[in-house]
């Protein structure tokens, strides 16, 4: 009797980390942040944008093909190619030549490109100091620029032929600045400290605390010290007495006073 083959199951790809993360704990923090009744509410990643201009490559096939690959390679989605919709002869431009590639990614692609992005590709920029905060453009979109490709691990350096350049865009759900960018910093972001959005408010905020926690300590520093001389003038009341001395003297100099009064309506 023959054994029976045993045919390989195909597993299921686990689910994307940040995503789970998302899931597990940016989104209950955000609830409760920002107040929001529902989790529908809070933002929430829609697509991850990647585009690469070609500049005075567009007219070379060869070197076309490579950016092709380079932004296939890094993005793990086959790019598709702009093409110029007019021509404009001072920049050497036809209708129809293609300027550059792009790829949008979305669910499980989108969640573990921005993964690599921060955990990987992001450290290994030289001179890192932040990304800039200051790059969301009002309606919740984040935008930024990577000066060369050879960031992310995925590119050969042996195999590049240019040093390349791309843009991302991170398109949220999120209906202010403020909400994208709590969205993305914990999501793992290395934003820069300087022009975060709502910072100056922040800053008043803890401007105005810090005063007041001020007042509130010169408060009670001012009752302590009356209960201690109230608790010292119980122990010694002699010591705190007002001398009768001055009591008398007064005494006498309104009598005197008095005296005088009286003699010059008599005279």
């Amino acid at each position: 009797m023959e054994a029976g083959t045993v045919t390989p199951t195909s597993q299921a790809a686990p689910p994307p980390r940040l995503r789970e993360k998302y899931e597990n704990d940016v989104l209950p923090a955000l609830t409760k942040k920002f107040g929001y009744t529902t989790p529908m509410e809070a933002p929430h990643l829609l697509k991850i944008t990647l585009n690469m201009g070609l500049g005075k490559e567009k007219q070379d096939n060869r070197s076309f093909e490579l950016a092709q690959e380079q932004l296939a390679t890094i993005a793990g989605q086959h790019p598709n190619v702009r093409r110029a919709r007019k021509s404009i002869a001072s920049f050497k431009l036809r209708e129809g030549m293609p300027v550059g590639v792009s790829v949008t990614l979305r669910r499980a692609r989108m969640w573990e490109f921005l993964d690599r992005l921060t955990s990987i590709a992001v450290p290994r920029i030289r001179d890192f100091r932040g990304l800039n905060p200051r790059s969301f453009d009002g309606r919740g979109n984040y935008s930024m620029g990577i000066k060369e490709q050879l960031i992310f691990p995925e590119i050969d350096y042996d195999s590049v032929d240019i040093v390349r350049g791309l843009d991302v865009t991170m398109t949220t759900s999120a209906k202010t600045d403020l909400e994208a960018f709590e969205l993305l910093l914990r999501l793992g972001m290395p934003f820069a400290q300087e022009g975060r959005p709502g910072q100056a408010e922040r800053e008043e905020e803890e401007k105005a605390a810090e005063e007041e926690k001020e007042k509130e300590e010169a408060r009670l520093k001012a009752e302590t010290e009356q209960a201690a001389l109230e608790a010292l003038k119980e122990e010694n009341p002699e010591a705190y007495a007002k001398p009768e001395t001055e009591d008398a003297g007064e005494g006498t100099e309104g009598a005197e006073n008095e005296a005088g009064e009286s003699a010059a309506e008599e005279s």
